[in-house]
């Protein structure tokens, strides 16, 4: 069976549950090969050939954390000469697909950003996309070089999957264009201990009909209740009621939990496009004529100050 690249995000050591997600995902077209870099690459191989990989390829450098992106992609293309593999998967972040694209046009490939499924296929893999909005579903396949593919979070549950996940060594060259963007400082952003908007497995969401910065307690109350991550709408973070890092649309981030819930939130096709692909969505929404209600599994056509503390409150009795 052809070898697939997993390009491994982690934190010094720490692997993300997207990677994990692009392991399960690549076993259904071929055996993972995962590229661990940087600080705590090597302690990254246990959890990855839980997850599937037969052979974890590492490279320390200091360059991976001194300079931007470019590092990663030389790596990359050196994993790539080393196994020419069937596909290159890379989680579908900022920087991921920056990644993605400047690997792409190294190899002269075609390129697919943010599927949400993949299968094998008789000429290659193929991709799902939710496009224009998530109005339409597409299946693409890449039809020149190898298939350089960014893969959404959430798009697959994880499934352990033990396997070999022998580690070697890969030898990288970096280019001359691998120290032109310097990381000058870094600011540790301040931790909420909630989990990160687009790998969390629930999103409450606020918006307009929160009617102010200090009422989003209320959507911070049921997050917490439910272990949740929460996001605004464009509305919300625009009258500077929560942070734009938190902010869930088509300008904002995309996500795609399991739950998703909209409190206050009307529906504009901008933030629809955000959220459209979640598995299951809930509207607490007092006009009964909101676009959302189009959209949902669940509405409740009520106030949002009514509903959403008795939701907490019993969330939090049946928890115990």
């Amino acid at each position: 069976m052809a070898e697939v690249l997993v390009y491994v995000d982690h934190v010094d050591g720490a692997v993300r549950k997207p990677t994990l997600e692009l392991l399960t995902l690549a076993r259904r077209i071929g055996e993972p090969v995962a590229v661990a870099l940087g600080n705590g690459a090597g302690d990254t191989a246990a959890t990855l050939a839980e997850h599937g990989a037969v052979k974890v390829l590492t490279h320390e450098a200091a360059e991976y954390a001194d300079y931007l992106v470019v590092p990663k992609v030389d790596a990359l293309q050196a994993a790539h000469e080393a196994v020419s593999p069937a596909a290159v998967l890379v989680p579908s972040s900022a920087e991921g697909k920056e990644i993605a694209a400047r690997l792409a046009l190294r190899l002269g490939s075609g390129i697919i950003t943010d599927a949400v499924d993949l299968e094998a296929g008789d000429e290659g893999p193929v991709a799902t996309q939710s496009v224009f909005a998530a109005s339409f579903t597409t299946k693409s396949r890449v039809s020149k070089g190898t298939p350089v593919i960014t893969v959404k979070p959430n798009s697959a549950a994880v499934e352990p999957a033990p396997a070999a996940g022998a580690v070697e060594a890969l030898s990288v060259s970096f280019s001359a264009q691998a120290t032109g963007t310097k990381v000058t400082g870094r600011t540790p952003r301040e931790s909420t201990g909630r989990p990160e908007l687009t790998e969390a497995a629930i999103v409450v969401s606020g918006g307009r009909g929160v009617n102010g910065a200090e009422n989003f307690a209320i959507i911070e109350a049921l997050a917490d209740s439910l272990g949740a991550a929460v996001g605004a709408s464009r509305a919300a973070v625009d009258a500077g009621w929560y942070p734009h890092t938190n902010q869930v649309g088509q300008t904002g981030k995309s996500v795609s939990p399991q739950l998703y819930i909209a409190s206050g939130i009307s529906g504009a096709i901008q933030h629809r496009a955000g959220m459209q692909t979640s598995k299951t969505i809930v509207a607490i929404n007092k006009d009964a004529e909101a676009p959302i209600f189009d959209l949902v599994d669940y509405g409740v056509v009520g106030d949002l100050f009514d509903v959403v503390p008795q939701l907490t409150e019993e969330i939090k009795t049946r928890k115990g």
